[in-house]
């Protein structure tokens, strides 16, 4: 009986809502308001990302006049035209015509919002569209709007004009969604904002619409929307009183109050609560992950996590500090004993910020507050210490936040990736600790060092000396290793020969000759492996002195718990000047990013060698490499090493306001042929592609202005699936690639090898030999960049080729000639006439077809066009070394990262299609439900028919 009266009086609020052309009039002008929002004030276009943030940043302020439009004459006409009088006097309970009548307004809100799925779905359309957030913000709308709807009944309840409901609604409203607002806790510090923050709406629903539903907002909401509806009930209740005071009213104002206060007591026991949420976004962005919980699960140490946090910040960075202080609880949470998580504020704790300053070296960095009335200078920290033992690294605002250019103009400061930020502190803090303990601590499966060695009569005196110096080292090892490091000495040429015939057919190990007067073959070869990989050490020039520093890198490869060391080849950059674009042939995006996860060794390879502590070789752009460098990455390889070469046959750059492309030898083509891969002597366009800043000339009377106009550039291929390899680890997490100015390389697949391409451009891309490449600065694009008769077919840019290698050498290349007489040839002693022909099945070879992909003069165009900081180029490398060097806890978390989904090229003239296609869904929408009321009303014409006749 409750439930019919309760739907009954929402049928009839519904009937009479529907019967008036105002409420047509509201729920079109919300529709056209948020669609106009959208994509014009928003510039959902101009932000080219696949998002429908846009939309619910705006919601909490549109709910707040659509809630008072839809309840001001709910009561009110009510009142004004007497029939309130009816209600009070019917023998119902009252909260039955409130529960009715806030269902009708709770109804005519969802159908509002139903005119605004066109856009999730356009977007979805269009991109990758993330529905976690999507659906949670729809959720958090719903609620929002529902405490809205709550508060204007309260209110039209106590009057019996609607246009005075209307105003106190929206006054009201509009206090709840302030408190929480910037406009209001920018005048308080931090603790203050955070209580404020907790009770305005439109914090609450920001939380929500991130993607992550957490239990407090769920329940915030509900205790609004029950605190006004109890005050609905007991203001229409205390109408049927009559004058003078009865024990019944005494007792409706100790239960109201009492149910006011438990809605509100219960919201204040659940913030004691953080861990009840739910991360909806795709890659589960906002909680602890799997990789983490193992990092912290090998802490035999205390860690501490400090957070320095002043109350007084930017006003940007002020919303951040709520979320990263969850995500660092978080940490304490699943650390259990092992992680303690502090909160210090300086200014309040002099002695924690002298410990700070001075131990650490986190300052406070000054930062530019300013509104209307003044300008100020705030010096504040944001900074997070990680301390393990007794390593400790400290994170700074810089590290944590990623800016972007938001409508207008105006900054927009979120949280990069903090998890992986903070999971890579926690590592490399206890790597370092690690790293002072004892070594075979983190090997788990047992290391055999194995020598093949020849015998005395065969052998030079200087390796039979190098030799018996080394078996120091050696057992000094076995005594630390605890029985997980074995030693043993083979002579190959001992028996049948069958050892010597084994490593010269699996690992290219040949003889080596003593000198060219000297006819005498032997073997010396230094190698360490286990159940999986096999590694040969290098021996340098036979120095006893550093085969220790050799042992313990290659012993490193076998245990985690180790900072990987990363050799990079890059060309030497020219002076850069401040305020200026890059120039040439610079990567310092690429070596900061680097060097923030992994040891950087800055790699000549003009003597013929790898560094024995390298884990990766990665070449950027390489140039003129003579015989002995390219020998050094040759051996390398075979070693079983890793090598990534970025790399082709052209090279751009800006010269003043043109784009100069010229030929480039990179020293490494014929080596790369032999290894089956080659690189075009052509570039690859693609229609799917990105745009390019071109400085355009503007002339007003007699004066000139220089402008950055962004054109569609072909020779930016935008990548994405399938184009991107969602089946690699180095290209899974990648959401979309910009590739500049690319090759196509082309690998052959041989016996024990496998090519695996990772990028590909789209199907729509061909070739060109042209050398003009400078865009015309038409924004609709020139017809110079045009395919022409050229084929359209994908091409393949990047590609993955593992498995056993042949050297191209027949010999080791002899030493440069000594610069002057008496100079002495670094390394020259090494050179016993032995090279290895073969390597293992663990050698990988990635090779990309562009020298500018990842250059500072690159990435600082596509921070430009996409205004943002994410570089995608740079999380490709990033994401490449992690894989290369097995790191699956940093590959990972780095997948989970919040990466920029940017929209794939549009078509001339079709963003205004786009837009009339979501008005014309908007509108058949409404017609939609018009026409379902229609037939609902015809269906209760008929049955009245029937009965009367």
């Amino acid at each position: 009986m409750t439930e019919n009266i309760v739907l009954r009086v929402a049928q009839k609020e519904l009937r009479l809502f529907f019967a008036s052309p105002v409420a047509w009039f509201f729920l079109g002008s919300f529709s056209a308001v948020t669609l106009f929002v959208f994509f014009w004030v928003e510039a959902f276009f101009a932000r080219n990302i696949a998002d429908v943030r846009p939309l619910f940043e705006w919601l909490p302020l549109l709910l707040i006049f659509l809630a008072a439009a839809l309840t001001m004459r709910m009561w009110s006409e009510e009142r004004r035209g007497g029939t309130l009088e009816h209600v009070l006097t019917q023998p119902v309970p009252l909260w039955q015509f409130v529960a009715g009548k806030f269902l009708a307004c709770l109804t005519l809100l969802l159908l509002a919002l139903a005119t605004t799925l066109p856009l999730p779905l356009t977007v979805a359309w269009l991109g990758n569209l993330d529905w976690g957030p999507v659906l949670a913000g729809y959720l958090a709308t719903a609620l929002l709007g529902a405490a809205y709807l709550s508060i204007g009944l309260f209110v039209s309840a106590r009057t019996d004009n609607a246009m005075v409901s209307l105003m106190g609604s929206v006054l009201l409203a509009g206090l709840l969604y302030m408190l929480g607002s910037p406009l209001l806790t920018g005048f308080f510090g931090d603790d203050v904002g955070g209580v404020l923050r907790l009770l305005g709406s439109g914090s609450r629903f920001d939380s929500i619409t991130r993607g992550v539903i957490d239990v407090r907002d769920l329940y915030y909401y509900l205790a609004v929307c029950g605190v006004f509806l109890v005050l609905n009930v007991y203001t229409l209740e205390s109408e049927r009183w009559a004058a003078g005071g009865h024990p019944r009213h005494r007792r409706w104002r100790i239960a109201t109050g009492l149910l006011v206060a438990n809605l509100l007591l219960g919201a204040v026991w659940l913030q004691r609560l953080p861990m009840l949420r739910a991360d909806v976004t795709e890659g589960q962005l906002y909680s602890i992950s799997a990789p983490t919980h193992d990092v912290l699960a090998q802490l035999q140490e205390p860690l501490l996590i400090r957070g320095y946090f002043s109350e007084r910040t930017h006003p940007l960075l002020a919303p951040l500090v709520p979320q990263l202080k969850d995500l660092l609880r978080e940490y304490a949470i699943a650390g259990g004993d092992r992680v303690r998580v502090e909160f210090v504020d300086p200014a309040r704790e002099p002695a924690k910020e002298q410990e700070a300053n001075e131990e650490f070296g986190i300052n406070a960095k000054p930062f530019q507050v300013a509104d209307r009335y003044q300008s100020a200078l705030v010096n504040a920290y944001f900074d997070v210490l990680v301390q393990y033992g007794g390593e400790h690294e400290t994170l700074s605002f810089g590290d944590l936040i990623e800016v972007k250019t938001g409508t207008g103009g105006q900054p927009e400061v979120v949280l990069r990736n903090p998890e992986f930020d903070v999971t890579r502190a926690v590592r490399d803090v206890l790597y370092a600790y690690q790293a002072g303990g004892n070594l075979f601590e983190q090997v788990e499966a047992p290391i055999t060092f194995t020598a093949y060695v020849s015998r005395d009569e065969l052998l030079p005196q200087l390796l039979r000396d190098y030799r018996d110096a080394i078996r120091a080292a050696l057992d000094e090892q076995v005594a630390r290793s605890g029985g997980k490091f074995r030693v043993q000495f083979i002579e190959p040429e001992a028996g049948d020969g069958a050892v010597a015939a084994r490593i010269m057919n699996e690992w290219g190990f040949e003889p080596m000759l003593a000198s060219l007067d000297d006819p005498r073959e032997f073997f010396f070869y230094l190698t360490l492996e286990d159940d999986h990989q096999v590694v040969q050490l290098p021996t340098g020039a036979f120095d006893p002195g550093s085969f220790p520093d050799s042992l313990e890198a290659g012993i490193k490869r076998f245990a985690s718990g180790f900072t990987k060391t990363v050799a990079l080849v890059m060309p030497d950059s020219g002076p850069q000047f401040p305020g200026m674009p890059p120039s040439g042939h610079s990567f310092d995006t690429l070596e900061q990013g680097v060097t923030r996860e992994y040891s950087i060794l800055r790699e000549d390879l003009s003597d013929g060698s790898v560094a024995p502590s390298a884990d990766l070789l990665v070449l950027m752009a390489p140039e003129d490499l003579d015989e002995r460098a390219v020998f050094a990455v040759d051996q390398y390889l075979m070693r079983g090493g890793t090598v990534i070469v970025a790399s082709s046959n052209f090279s751009v750059e800006l010269s003043g306001d043109r784009l100069r492309m010229r030929e480039v030898d990179s020293g490494l083509r014929d080596w790369l042929e032999t290894q089956g891969i080659a690189i075009a002597d052509t570039l690859v366009l693609d229609r799917q592609h990105g745009a390019f800043p071109v400085p355009v000339v503007r002339r007003i009377g007699g004066y000139e202005f220089r402008d950055m106009q962004f054109v569609d550039y072909p020779y930016f291929l935008d990548l994405r699936e399938p184009g991107l390899n969602g089946e690699h680890p180095v290209t899974a997490g990648l959401p979309n690639l910009t590739l500049a100015w690319a090759s196509p390389v082309e690998a052959v697949a041989a016996e024990g090898r496998t090519v695996t391409p990772l990028l590909v451009s789209s199907p729509e891309s061909w070739r060109s030999d042209a050398r003009d490449v400078m865009p015309d600065g038409d924004p609709a694009g020139g017809d110079a960049l045009a395919p022409g008769g050229a084929p359209l077919a994908p091409e393949t840019v990047g590609v993955l080729v593992q498995g056993r290698f042949e050297s191209a050498f027949e010999e080791v290349p002899p030493a440069p000639e000594p610069a002057a007489a008496g100079e002495e040839t670094a390394g020259a002693d090494g050179d016993f006439g032995g090279l290895l022909r073969r390597s293992p099945a663990s050698a990988r070879l990635l090779v990309i077809g562009s020298n500018d992909f990842a250059s500072d003069q690159v990435l600082s165009g596509l921070v430009a066009a996409s205004g943002t900081q994410y570089l995608s180029p740079v999380e490709l490398l990033l994401g490449a070394v992690d894989w290369a060097l097995a790191d699956g806890s940093l590959l990972e978390i780095r997948s989970r990262a919040h990466f920029n989904r940017t929209l794939p090229p549009l078509e001339e003239g079709a963003q205004a299609r786009i837009e009339y296609l979501n008005y014309g869904l908007a509108l058949a929408l409404l017609g939609l439900i018009a026409l379902v009321h229609q037939l609902r009303q015809r269906q209760r014409r008929n049955r009245y028919r029937r009965i009367l006749a």
